[in-house]
């Protein structure tokens, strides 16, 4: 069987079972449910470092691909809590997973690490992919997994307020984009990998995290100048919420839309309470504490039931103080300054394939080394599995120092 064979049928089989989402949200940043007690490593302490990317504790961890682990590499896996600053600019601590694959770099130069953006994962701490890495139930094991069989590191956040203190911020492009550049980083500060600030470095993702490796891209040269990154590859990119909300609305996907509004509602501290009925709040409780896993509680939801004046969020989306806020989310303003590949599914019911290829062309339109690569893959969760087999010969080229050919005059 093909690697794009197995890896096809190993990701349908995982993701099938894991994709999913919730419901919307009221208060801002204040969670409406009590958060459960998490680990002690989670907990932020009393002061932070004042260097983003710095390590704050790091632990070995189990990393399992499956429940048994039959098909996973030997690995140096560890948890890290790390500096990050959030969109205001407070200074937070993230948890995120650094892997290290125990067989030596035989590449050129330092082994590359991947900065690699985690899909929806959930709202609770719970479903922190640092977490569910040892229990065998998380997705993006597989691409991970591809990476690492070709030596490459991998460093993944976890994202503001998954797994930490705080309400997760769902969508906000600048805490998302933040937290992978620092992962990275802290990644390359880690003892014990053999990574060092000499490391080439990719970005990659799918989904949120696409939307999350695209605004890393985005933000690299300014945030973090000091990491060599190499190129980008972003899948499936939700670059424009309102068109992405409207496609959404009580689909079985429909609670995307919902953990946006909720988490871009504790970003910018916007109590949604005034805007919900109390089917809408009720849902909200239960939403906090959801995971991936929890798709059928909220699937097909429309928003229009959860609102106190029986709107869809589409509509609320197009008033202040929403709109300044969406439109702060979109991503193509900026242009990247690495050779990026976009890919996306015609075919994709969640994130239409037009605004990616928009997110495209503006980045195109200012410059940028783009190349679109269109796929016919069934539906969402299907684009992820040519997103994941055309990210690796374009690492190799990249890390080899073969440049891009865009196709910029196409899109």
């Amino acid at each position: 069987m093909t690697f794009r064979a197995t890896l096809s049928t190993l990701l349908s089989t995982a993701l099938t079972t894991t994709f999913a989402l919730v419901a919307i949200t009221t208060s801002p940043a204040q969670a409406a449910v009590d958060e459960p007690p998490r680990p002690a490593f989670y907990e932020t302490p009393a002061a932070l470092p004042s260097a983003n990317g710095t390590v704050i504790r790091s632990e070995k961890m189990t990393f399992l691909l499956d429940p048994l682990d039959a098909t996973s590499l030997v690995r140096n896996a560890q948890r890290v809590l790390y500096k990050t600053t959030n969109r205001t600019g407070k200074a937070i601590a993230v948890s995120g997973t650094v892997l290290v694959p125990h067989a030596p770099w035989v590449g050129l130069g330092s082994r590359p690490v991947i900065g690699y953006s985690p899909g929806t994962q959930g709202m609770a701490d719970r479903c922190a992919p640092s977490r569910q890495f040892s229990e065998g139930i998380e997705y993006e094991g597989i691409g991970i997994e591809a990476l690492l069989l070709r030596g490459y590191a991998v460093a993944m956040p976890d994202y503001e307020g998954l797994g930490t203190v705080g309400i997760h911020t769902y969508m906000d492009r600048v805490s998302q984009g933040r937290a992978t550049l620092d992962v990275v980083r802290a990644a390359q500060r880690l003892s014990g990998t053999g990574l060092s600030s000499t490391s080439p470095v990719g970005l990659m993702g799918y989904s949120q995290g696409g939307g999350a490796a695209a605004a890393a891209v985005e933000l690299a040269s300014t945030y973090a100048p000091d990491l060599r990154v190499k190129g980008a590859v972003v899948g499936a990119v939700p670059a424009d919420l309102a068109k992405v909300a409207t496609t959404l609305d009580g689909g079985p996907f429909s609670a995307f839309a919902f953990f946006a509004l909720r988490g871009l509602a504790a970003s910018y501290d916007i109590d949604l309470t005034p805007y919900l009925n109390a089917k809408g709040v009720e849902t909200m409780r239960a939403v906090e504490q959801d995971c991936v896993f929890d798709l059928l509680d909220n699937a097909f939801v429309t928003s229009s039931t959860l609102s106190a004046n029986g709107q869809p969020m589409s509509e609320l989306m197009k008033v202040e103080p929403f709109k300044s806020v969406i439109d702060a989310q979109r991503i193509g303003t900026l242009e990247p300054q690495v050779p990026v590949l976009v890919t996306h599914s015609t075919l994709d019911d969640t994130i239409p394939y037009a605004v990616g290829r928009a997110m495209a062309r503006s980045w195109c339109g200012k410059g940028a080394n783009v190349r679109l690569s269109t796929n016919v893959a069934p539906l969402h969760v299907g684009g992820m599995v040519p997103h994941v087999a055309e990210a690796l010969p374009f690492f190799e080229a990249r890390f080899a120092g073969i440049p891009q050919l865009s196709n910029c005059w196409l899109i």
